[in-house]
């Protein structure tokens, strides 16, 4: 009998952990043609998926793949990952989380079947800060 990967179960308890404590769970994503994700959000062969319940819809944590639909740029994606194309799952404001190792595929990891269509900022996606000094006005 051979055994199965705990890398699910692994995924599975961090999310919940990160619901208990009230944080977001990002999911980091290794990306190539088994995965189902927007491609104009793919960076460097990767994407980094906000997992947390408000932001997604049906969401399934399973053995072999995790999915669930989500809004990017204001349009609902059905996203699809296998469980062997997640290299992370960690909590947002911390950091703390599971790093796991993904063997890399030949494959071109912005191929994709579907046209893009929109490359607005996605909704329940990381996205990188701005960088240079905050700027607030005082509205009266």
């Amino acid at each position: 009998m051979s055994m199965k990967s705990t890398k699910p179960y692994l995924i599975r308890a961090i999310h919940e952990w990160c619901a208990d404590q009230g944080l977001t769970p990002y999911l980091s994503v290794k990306v190539d043609a088994s995965t189902r994700v927007p491609r104009e959000f793919v960076k460097n062969g990767e994407i980094v998926l906000n997992v947390g319940l408000e932001a997604t819809h049906q969401l399934s944590l399973g053995n072999e793949e995790i999915s669930f639909q989500a809004r990017f740029g204001g349009k609902a994606f059905p996203v699809v990952v296998p469980i062997e194309r997640v290299a992370a799952i960690y909590a947002s404001e911390n950091g703390e989380g599971m790093a796991f190792e993904v063997v890399d595929t030949m494959v071109d990891p912005t191929a994709s079947d579907a046209p893009v269509e929109n490359s607005a900022p996605a909704v329940g996606m990381a996205t990188e800060r701005p960088t240079g000094k905050p700027f607030l006005t005082r509205v009266k």
